[in-house]
């Protein structure tokens, strides 16, 4: 085993651990949410129906699923950086690959999007657990967490300017090099935290079933897990369809509804903070994720009755609200699942709850576009896709207030 001694106390007093996991989830979640800013487009050129983002953004969840699980292998082997920046190199690929625009290499770079994606978190998951507090984690996971919509508002915001640029293959050769960079940026740190990698530890498929029964031996986990698939799904499809619905059936330009939809990413930025915050100060995380998937079924309520009359205004600020819930509530679940796992096992057990938040990502847009396609209408199936929200927001409100953990003194879980 690799170990340099000085890590633990070094990445314990530093603020690298945060800002280098911080700087890996803004760029593989940038990567991953440019298709759909660019799906309007791109779809016109290949010749194929707007809705079948949907099913791509799905086969790219579903690798995520499978690489959520072999993460805690990966990152004992590896270390939690080399999988970050592997995971890096594999978007950068996949976004390369959707530039040929071909049905094989569209697949292809779904699933190298989605095998990229899905180890970042418990790679960074297990960084964090060893250096945060667990008085503190609602609030650091929350800040780490702040990359996805930190990510979506910049795909948001850019991605669309480089359209009208050079086009959409030119905007998604743009973010694979801004994954690339950020590779090589995070590379000295490496060894403060790989120190203590395995490289003599064998990583095989019989591995992934692991994660699951360590995610599953805990009825507060399987709570988290079962919440954060119909969480995710909500999210999901908030992200996947806003674009789309905003310039189909509100007339908005590409431009305008990409602003919309980093308006709604600013917000969920904004909001993980505050309520990773407000977690940790009423020590009732579970309380806070039950208000947050009611208030995700409130939020879609209130886009259903969007019109193209409505003033911008009003339409900036359900955005937001629908951000600051749908995209609001992943730092805290991830901070209660990193609370209630094993010591030295966070990696593992995010990797195992994570397996249910993506299949929520698969399944939630795929629903999506299946009831577009059979006749729904946008708002209609918004309004539908977050019912499951509410009822395990309801769900996880009524949790009784948890006792105190064995580890909440300790600084490493």
């Amino acid at each position: 085993m690799t170990r340099d001694v000085a890590a633990p106390h070094f990445a314990s007093r530093a603020p690298f651990p945060l800002l280098a996991t911080l700087a890996i989830q803004v760029l593989a979640a940038m990567a991953v949410l440019a298709p759909p800013v660019f799906a309007p487009v791109a779809t016109v050129d290949i010749g194929v129906a707007t809705s079948a983002i949907g099913l791509f953004v799905a086969l790219s969840y579903g690798a995520s699923m499978a690489s959520s699980l072999m993460a805690g292998d990966l990152v004992k082997k590896f270390g939690a950086i080399r999988v970050s920046q592997s995971c890096l190199l594999l978007c950068a690929l996949g976004l390369a690959l959707a530039t040929i625009a071909t049905i094989p290499s569209l697949i292809a770079a779904a699933l190298l999007l989605g095998c990229g994606y899905g180890a970042v978190t418990p790679a960074s998951s297990h960084i964090l657990a060893m250096s945060t507090p667990p008085r503190k984690m609602s609030l650091v996971f929350s800040l780490k967490q702040t990359g996805v919509p930190l990510g979506g508002a910049l795909a948001g915001a850019l991605v669309p300017s480089l359209i009208l640029w050079n086009g959409w293959r030119a905007a998604a050769l743009v973010v694979g090099l801004g994954c690339l960079l950020t590779a090589l940026v995070v590379q000295p740190v490496r060894r403060v935290f790989d120190g203590e990698r395995e490289p003599a530890r064998r990583v095989g498929m019989t591995g992934l079933a692991g994660p699951l029964r360590l995610a599953a031996a805990s009825p507060a986990t399987r709570r988290l897990a079962i919440g954060s698939l119909c969480f995710a799904a909500a999210q999901l499809c908030l992200t996947t369809y806003l674009v789309t619905y905003l310039t189909r059936d509100l007339g908005y330009t590409l431009v305008h509804a990409g602003l919309m939809l980093s308006i709604s990413q600013g917000a969920g930025v904004f909001a993980r903070i505050a309520w990773g915050a407000v977690a940790d100060r009423a020590a009732r995380p579970l309380l806070v994720l039950g208000g947050l998937g009611c208030g995700m079924a409130l939020c879609a309520a209130a886009l259903a009755i969007l019109a193209p009359d409505t003033p911008p205004l009003v339409v900036v600020l359900v955005c937001a609200a629908f951000g600051a819930t749908a995209i609001g509530w992943n730092g805290v679940f991830l901070a209660e699942v990193a609370r209630e796992a094993p010591p030295g096992r966070a990696g593992d057990a995010t990797g195992g709850a994570l397996f249910f938040t993506y299949l929520g990502i698969l399944i939630g847009p795929s629903i999506f576009a299946l009831l577009v396609g059979g006749g729904m209408r946008y708002p209609a199936a918004y309004v539908a896709i977050t019912l499951p929200a509410l009822a395990c927001g309801l769900w996880l409100a009524c949790q009784p207030r948890p006792r105190a953990r064995a580890n909440e003194g300790s600084t490493s879980p």
